[in-house]
């Protein structure tokens, strides 16, 4: 069964030559100009294996359609985008893209992105039934949601994942390397600063609930550890 992606993007030219290249590679391509058509095709075939995001588009932008996406689906998001600055690739993975290509690109290597990401998802797609319990923090891996109690907290991805892998290994200390290697799939030094963003977003949102205050601890130029003990 071929996989599906949809690609959006303002630039016909650009979707044109994307269609035609993963088509040679197996692939169900479906296309749309705008975050409006792109959300469309969403609603009324969610099934899709990946998405490609250009950032700059009329109307509502790609971070503003990532973020839409991510609250919805669990698909992974890749942007494409002339938008080479840090501060973009920063917002972007924050709102919970899985990957950052910046124009021109090669073709060949946003495909073996793509493959990476549907791969990564589907081996991670099996149910699960497993519960992470701090009492009053239970973390549901079944439905990929934290909660104080019986409240959701309202994590993006990317928070989660963070989370979820601190609380798996609450003796161990995750060095940056390892927490850019298992949650954005790779790491180099400018990375870091997303991994700081990240952790002091999910610090707050946590210390917003009794007894979950101070849980997700910096170790000193090093990395993060997770502070709470586990209910018996």
């Amino acid at each position: 069964m071929s996989n599906r992606l949809l690609l959006v993007d303002d630039d016909q030219e650009v979707l044109s030559i994307n269609k035609k290249f993963f088509e040679q590679y197996g692939y169900d391509v479906v296309t749309a100009t705008d975050s409006v058509m792109a959300i469309g095709e969403l609603s009324d075939n969610s099934a899709f294996d990946c998405i490609v995001l250009d950032i700059m588009m009329p109307g509502v932008n790609g971070f503003e359609l990532c973020k839409w996406v991510k609250d919805r689906y669990n698909t992974p998001v890749i942007f494409l985008t002339g938008k080479d600055s840090e501060d973009d690739k920063v917002n972007g993975l924050l709102l919970g893209a899985d990957d950052y290509m910046v124009k021109p690109y090669s073709l060949r290597e946003l495909e073996v992105r793509i493959q990476v990401l549907i791969r990564r998802y589907k081996n991670t797609a099996s149910p699960r039934t497993e519960i992470i319990d701090f009492a009053p923090l239970h973390i549901d891996l079944s439905k990929h949601a934290a909660y104080f109690n019986d409240e959701k907290i309202q994590l993006s991805n990317k928070e989660l994942d963070f989370l979820i892998l601190l609380a798996k290994s609450p003796t161990k200390t995750f060095t940056f390397e390892e927490l850019g290697n298992s949650i954005w799939g790779g790491y180099i030094d400018s990375d870091r600063k997303t991994i700081m963003v990240t952790a002091s977003r999910l610090r707050k949102k946590l210390d917003l609930y009794p007894g979950l205050e101070n849980s997700i601890e910096t170790i000193w130029s090093k990395g993060y550890k997770f502070a709470m003990n586990k209910k018996a």
